[in-house]
């Protein structure tokens, strides 16, 4: 359970309740995503938990309405920030993709979509990190693309393009791969 640190901002039992709510709801996707501009899990979750801090300093009326998109925000800045005190951007490596399976009762079925998945995310791993990032931002999370916008500070056409540019190569190199 979320429970706000003694030196935070007093909050009211309102506030508790949306902060306990957006975390319970927000810290997986924001730890996937994180993970995946860091290319590690446990800095990925220390940056994480600093967006959560930084939310708790905020009164919900400033983020009320686009509460995800400013922690996706947040949490893509400070990534960042881990990654240029290191002074370097990590490609993300081999061995990083995140498995979701399916919920069909049919085993032939089931595996064949996992298999495609599978394929699908090394695929996006081949993708410039910058056309990965806004796949996942819109397919994993589902973000629209104004928000895909204000999170990765491209134009609303930019993210379109990107996002395009990286469907048509994944249809043409999944197309090849196929007998």
């Amino acid at each position: 359970m979320f429970t706000p640190s003694p030196n935070s901002r007093a909050t009211s039992h309102e506030d508790h309740g949306f902060l306990e709510r957006t975390f319970a709801d927000q810290s997986a996707p924001l730890t996937r995503y994180a993970a995946r501009l860091l290319g590690d899990p446990d800095r990925a979750r220390d940056v994480v938990q600093d967006t959560f801090v930084k939310l708790m300093g905020q009164p919900p009326a400033a983020v009320n309405g686009h509460t995800v998109e400013w922690l996706f925000t947040v949490c893509r800045h400070a990534a960042f920030d881990v990654l240029r005190k290191e002074g370097r951007m990590k490609r993300f490596e081999d061995g990083q993709i995140e498995r979701v399976t399916a919920a069909d009762p049919r085993p032939g079925r089931e595996l064949e979509h996992a298999e495609t998945q599978a394929e699908i995310l090394k695929l996006i791993e081949n993708l410039p990190p910058n056309q990965q990032e806004v796949v996942r931002l819109k397919f994993q999370n589902g973000f629209s693309y104004k928000e895909i916008a204000r999170i990765t500070e491209h134009s609303v056409t930019n993210v379109g393009f990107l996002i395009h540019t990286a469907v048509a190569r994944l249809r043409t190199e999944f197309a090849a791969q196929r007998p």
